[in-house]
């Protein structure tokens, strides 16, 4: 978090941006602007003191409902079930799998609760969860549980309420009654997790037996010959203040030594982890590279070591990994992953939830335009789709639906407004706020997502979603005068714990626990040994993070402005028989939308009718928005034995060559791009230069794509859809956007083809090796007799009454077009001769009218 303090290393100075010099200015009164303009200018508008104050009232509200269902439904178990009211307990429940390595009997929510409760102001509640703690909570369980959650979770919870219970009680208020008994607790939990440390190479098991250890015979653990890097990783915050504050260094010395033996195994090229490692050879497993599962507060507690303990070695050894991190893995506004031997690979076309905490931690080392980028990203993603999904594409759809109420995105959104100030991310807090209440509240608690795309529940509230959700959420709307601490002289460990900073001067590191520092050459930039400060990031430019986000605002597609038109579109059935004008309209690409009464000007009309209908449809031409109108392309092939008689449909972009603007398009033979994704140096360049690529979607943008294969000599560029099945027939058109910065370097032509088009594509190159193409907007393909012009309309219908319309009414059911001073008159003449004039229309007409084309009304 953004404490205040400042270190002496030599004769370098470290000052946290949230430092009493700059904090007046990160805080400096901005004009209030009115509720009404919310709506249109949010991203400039401050926060009223009210409004602050009332969402920091609605999530005091939603605290006490979460855990007051948990004590009320659940205590002494260790989780909520919110939508069965009831407690989780280990072995009554049906096995989740390693999921259910987090419970240990030990009451965890409870636990990872302690410290919220007095963030929150709570003291009675936090007074009386300490004595429930002491009096019910038992650590010598016959129960395996996880090495890592149980440190971050349960010995964290402990030593978190262990300091603010000493603080009150130094404070003389309350807990006089206190005598150290949660850290007597936390010294017990962590000798019971001392075992797992019991390997050849100082890299701890992943699991351990409560009461019996790793290799004991009862302990039904010590097989396992891997772990995670984070979880190897993520010792040294709790184990270094265990030792600190108890007085014995063995367990700060264990964590000391896997974060020693993670620092040589790196990848001395690529200065990259790997995700899974042996833990008895220390050879990597998996070795895969990125910020996020697997590897994560790997990288935040060598930074946080550094701040909570003073060594530098932490310190240079997260800047060495933070600049291979910035070179290989951060495509801002992306952070993908990469093969950590090979670090140009992407190895995967999604990102994991759990990486959206990266941007806090770029905050904290001052790196504050990448960050703001992809927070940015990650925030379009939650207005897509309500929550960040578990894990969602480069593209931005979803790829693992869930969301398990975890609170990363939100961190970093209360990194990012105590870094700048902007009250844009307060009103991003007050979107997860009301999301919240929204999309995941119910009676017993709130629910986890089982998938974000149907808004679905599932029976479960993470111990997690109380220690650390509801403590960003607070402190991002509250002021220093709301709480009971004083915040910045703490650190948040990766639960959200709080770890007092003085740890480094007040306790002493226990003898022969230094770690020598060895200077490593790498390029130093003005944060390298200095924390950000805002007089230095925004030298009299309050509009710096937004100038960062506006590249990125659309970049899911959501948001874009919306203009609504005055009619809403919905479906009328005309006639109570045979007769399925809506249909027909359909198979036209148009939509029918009745005007109501004040629009007609004309009451009384739209009157219940049983016989036949006479419709007047008044057709308005209007400019519909560029950035709405998507112009189809096609990929034509015209080298025998096609000649130009497969056509296939695709979708234009926004940058590179404009094809409309080419009158005859651009031909060339195709060649298969290598690697097939392009998202790095093309292997083939000599064999692509003078030719149209084939390239497959994913695992980068595609500006980046474009630009590899255009450095490679490519002439033009088809990407194909790597989703199984997609085609132009079920699926809308779009045009293919840029990566946020400028894509003016791009001279390409680029177009897309679905899943299904592409595979007619590469078929034909399989067959017949050499396949000419030809690239150009639909309307000029080689065939067609005339350009064909295309029109935007919307559609307003009425019914008018029989005999309204000129020229009389005929006899029967009649419907016919007839176009008469700009009106449109629809006289229906039979069914069976209107399916033949459908089908007429339907034959003539199919290419010229678009429904991408039609606005909504």
């Amino acid at each position: 978090m953004m404490q205040s303090y400042m270190r002496t290393t030599g004769n370098k100075q470290c000052w946290e941006s949230g430092s009493a010099s700059t904090t007046g200015m990160m805080w400096k009164t901005l004009l209030v602007v009115s509720l009404f303009c919310w709506g249109k200018c949010q991203e400039s508008q401050n926060m009223t003191p009210e409004e602050k104050g009332a969402i920091r009232d609605q999530i005091v509200e939603m605290f006490d409902h979460a855990y007051g269902s948990y004590m009320k439904y659940a205590y002494p178990a260790d989780e909520l079930m919110p939508l069965s009211c009831r407690g989780r307990v280990r072995g009554l429940e049906p096995n989740r799998g390693d999921i259910d390595d987090s419970l240990g009997k030990f009451s965890l929510t409870l636990i990872d609760t302690l410290d919220t409760l007095v963030v929150l102001n709570k003291l009675d509640e936090f007074e009386e969860a300490v004595k429930k703690a002491v009096s019910d909570v038992r650590l010598d369980n016959d129960v395996v549980v996880s090495v890592f959650e149980t440190n971050i979770r349960v010995l964290g919870g402990l030593l978190g309420g262990h300091v603010m219970a000493d603080l009150l009680r130094q404070r003389g208020e309350r807990m006089q009654w206190y005598r150290d008994e949660l850290l007597h607790m936390a010294k017990e939990l962590g000798h019971r997790l001392l075992p797992a440390f019991n390997t050849t190479s100082g890299l701890p098991y992943p699991k351990v037996n409560l009461r019996y250890g790793v290799l004991n015979p009862l302990s039904r653990t010590g097989t396992e010959s891997d772990t995670c890097t984070a979880c190897a990783g993520t010792m040294i915050l709790e184990f270094a203040a265990l030792s600190r504050l108890s007085g014995n260094s063995v367990f700060e010395e264990h964590a000391r030594k896997a974060l020693d033996v993670l620092w040589e195994r790196r990848q001395r090229g690529s200065d990259l982890v790997g995700t899974v490692i042996n833990i008895h050879n220390g050879e990597w497993v998996r070795r895969d590279s990125g910020v996020g599962a697997g590897i994560d507060s790997y990288y935040e507690y060598l930074m946080k070591a550094y701040i909570l303990l003073g060594d530098n070695v932490f310190l240079d050894r997260f800047n060495v990994h933070y600049s291979a991190i910035m070179k290989y893995i951060s495509q801002p506004p992306l952070l993908l992953n990469v093969h950590m031997h090979n670090p140009t690979v992407s190895v995967r076309s999604w990102m994991d939830s759990l990486l959206a905490f990266f941007p806090g931690l770029q905050v904290l080392r001052g790196d504050l335009k990448p960050a703001i980028e992809t927070h940015e990203m990650l925030y379009q993603v939650t207005k897509q789709h309500k929550f960040l999904p578990e894990a969602f594409t480069t593209e931005f759809r979803v790829h693992w639906g869930q969301h398990l109420l975890r609170p990363e995105f939100a961190e970093s959104t209360y990194y990012l407004y105590k870094a700048t100030g902007d009250p844009y991310y307060l009103r991003v807090g007050q979107s997860i706020v009301e999301k919240l209440n929204a999309y995941a509240r119910v009676p017993c608690g709130f629910a986890a997502v089982q998938d974000v795309r149907t808004g679905t529940h599932e029976d479960r509230m993470d111990s997690f979603f109380l220690a650390e959700m509801f403590k960003y959420l607070y402190l991002m709307f509250s002021e220093k005068s709301h709480l009971p601490i004083d915040m910045d002289g703490y650190i948040f460990t990766t639960e959200a714990h709080l770890l007092p900073i003085s740890l480094s001067t007040t306790q002493p590191p226990c003898p022969g626990n230094d770690t020598e520092t060895v200077r490593i050459s790498q390029e130093e930039d003005l944060f390298t040994h200095s924390c950000p400060s805002t007089e230095t990031l925004f030298p009299n430019n309050p509009s710096f993070a937004k100038t960062i986000r506006d590249g990125y605002k659309y970049l899911t597609g959501v948001g874009r402005a919306f203009h609504p038109l005055p009619i809403r579109e919905i479906e009328l059935p005309l006639h109570d028989n045979g007769m399925e004008p809506v249909e027909f309209f359909k198979s036209m690409g148009i939509s029918l939308t009745p005007l109501n009464e004040a629009n007609m000007g004309d009451t009384g009309r739209l009157k219940e009718h049983k016989g036949v209908y006479r419709v007047k449809l008044v057709a308005e031409l209007s400019q519909a928005p560029e950035e709405e109108v998507v112009v189809p392309h096609v990929v034509q092939l015209i080298s025998p034995p096609f000649l130009g008689r497969t056509v296939l449909t695709a979708g234009p972009a926004k940058f590179g060559m404009d094809l409309t603007k080419q009158e005859h398009g651009v031909k060339g033979s195709i060649v298969r791009a290598s690697p097939y994704t392009a998202c790095g140096p093309i292997d083939n360049a000599a064999g692509l230069k003078g030719h149209i690529a084939l390239a497959l979607r994913g695992d980068c943008m595609f500006a980046a794509k474009a630009r590899w294969l255009q450095k490679a000599g490519a002439i033009g560029a088809i990407f194909i859809d790597h989703r199984e099945g997609s085609n132009s027939e079920e699926t809308p058109l779009f045009q293919m956007v840029g990566d946020g910065d400028s894509t003016e370097d791009i001279t390409l032509p680029l177009v897309f083809l679905f899943s299904r088009e592409g595979a007619v594509l590469t078929a034909a190159l399989e067959k017949h090796h050499n396949v000419d193409v030809l690239l150009l907007p639909k309307e000029r393909q080689l065939g067609r007799d005339k350009m064909e012009k295309h029109v935007s309309m919307n559609l307003k219908l009425r019914l008018a009454e029989e005999g309204e319309m000129e020229g009389g009414a005929a006899s029967g059911r009649t419907l016919e077009f007839v176009l008469e001073n700009d009106e449109v008159l629809l006289k229906d003449e039979g069914v069976e001769e209107l399916r033949e004039k459908q089908q007429q229309s339907c034959t003539e007409d199919s290419d010229r009218t678009q429904p991408s084309q039609i606005p909504d009304s």
